[in-house]
């Protein structure tokens, strides 16, 4: 279970104490046990910040704490705050990345499920594919999608499978595996009822929570190598 923990103080010397962490992030590398640390500063009171630390799990955030580089920074953040800050220990109950769940549902729904319906939902309607091997061919429109993905199902009885998904603002990239049987006609190929395995990496872009830019990394050369082609 994810662990969270709220850190509130007040201090005038911000840059300092973000002088203290970076030293901290540079001594504990390969030792922490937090990638993701947000900092908030009140709009209405500008000496009032919030800390929102993540952790894999509560066991993680220990050994975190129990660092002696862990044990320097606080006693140096504390003497930099005005007053003692606060700490909020929580368990998440509920991780929802909206924007990551949306991305999901092109691969399970619309390019495993065939519900070709669903593409006005997830893309937005000036949306643009950039195949990365050819830099030079972008194109505008769901329609693209709605014919990549027939013509991909046409070819194959494909299943997908998501091995790392990664959200960062409105950027989610997906990291993921299909495999299949090659049974109609792909890039003048004829279906030869062969299993064939690609991967390949998808880089979405939000816009209002539609998907509206779409860059593709796909391992087309093994796919051909299993389809007994060059």
């Amino acid at each position: 279970m994810k662990f969270v923990q709220i850190i509130d103080y007040k201090t005038s010397q911000f840059d300092a104490m973000s002088a203290v962490l970076d030293q901290w992030v540079e001594q504990t590398k390969g030792k922490r046990t937090t990638g993701h640390a947000v900092t908030g500063k009140d709009r209405s009171d500008s000496n009032h910040y919030v800390d929102i630390v993540e952790f894999d799990s509560y066991e993680e955030a220990m050994k975190n704490s129990q660092l002696p580089e862990t044990d320097k920074m606080f006693h140096e953040i504390v003497a930099l705050c005005d007053g003692m800050p606060s700490f909020t220990d929580l368990d998440v109950v509920r991780d929802e990345q909206i924007n990551a769940a949306t991305a999901r549902r092109f691969f399970d729904e619309i390019a495993m499920g065939g519900n070709l319906g669903l593409i006005d939902e997830v893309f937005a309607d000036g949306y643009t594919d950039h195949d990365v091997a050819n830099q030079e061919l972008s194109e505008t429109g769901r329609d693209i999608v709605r014919r990549d993905v027939t013509m991909w199902r046409n070819a194959f009885d494909m299943t997908f499978s998501i091995d790392h998904q990664a959200s960062e603002g409105d950027c989610v990239a997906t990291l993921w595996t299909w495999t299949g049987t090659h049974k109609g006609t792909f890039m003048d190929i004829p279906g030869t009822g062969r299993e064939c395995t690609m991967t390949g990496t998808t880089f979405f872009q939000f816009e209002d929570g539609l998907i509206k830019e779409g860059w593709w990394h796909l391992d087309v050369a093994r796919l051909m190598g299993q389809l007994g082609a060059t």
